[in-house]
């Protein structure tokens, strides 16, 4: 019998570089499986279906959210952003962790319906380096830029929500800290402890 691995909810910023932080440590430890969203808003540049999320309609969101597919959704800039348990249980049951990069409300909505999971906030070094790299995408008007500075400012305000944080200042450092974090939380004594037992002792 498998331990079931943890879930791990990372929340931050758009810009801050949780994709990329995240992308990172999937790649050093083959244990930890990111779980795709879907979403109704349009792939950005360099994004792959099935890979990045699930870019679907919002008539297809909308069904397969009444028929209870999503374990937390929500809407961010006129865009639905939902969580797949079938994606989530696919991962958790093999004995794999599982990482969800969720949005601050969303996340919150988790923790307050009791789901077992640590919650990591991502920051940015400064609010001037968060405006610099999301002026580095291209993508984002001045007007679209300020929305979400201001955002940002109201996601940080949750931060007392979640058990950690990372400061992603340096790409590689932050890495390791969200590794070193999931690693830590892999050994502490839960529900599960007696699945491990059985394992050990068992010949």
């Amino acid at each position: 019998m498998n331990k079931r691995g943890n879930l791990i909810i990372v929340s931050g910023p758009s810009g801050v570089g949780k994709g990329s932080i995240t992308e990172i440590v999937r790649n050093i430890d083959e244990n930890i499986s990111f779980s795709v969203s879907a979403t109704t808003r349009l792939p950005r540049k360099g994004e792959v279906d099935g890979k990045h999320y699930y870019f679907i309609d919002k008539e297809q969101f909308l069904d397969r959210l009444n028929k209870g597919e999503f374990l937390e959704y929500n809407e961010h800039f006129d865009n639905y952003y939902g969580t797949l348990k079938s994606e989530v249980d696919k991962f958790l049951s093999q004995g794999k962790d599982v990482i969800l990069d969720i949005e601050v409300v969303g996340a919150k909505k988790l923790k307050d319906s009791g789901v077992k999971a640590i919650f990591v906030f991502v920051l940015p070094p400064s609010l001037n380096e968060l405006k610099r790299r999301i002026k580095n995408r291209g993508s984002e008007s001045e007007e679209m830029l300020e929305k979400r500075i201001e955002r940002a400012l109201m996601e940080v305000s949750y931060i007392n929500h979640y058990d950690y944080y990372v400061i992603n200042e340096n790409l590689e450092q932050s890495s390791n800290d969200l590794l070193n974090i999931i690693k830590v939380n892999r050994s502490r004594v839960n529900n599960e402890i007696n699945v491990v037992i059985d394992n050990i002792l068992s010949v």
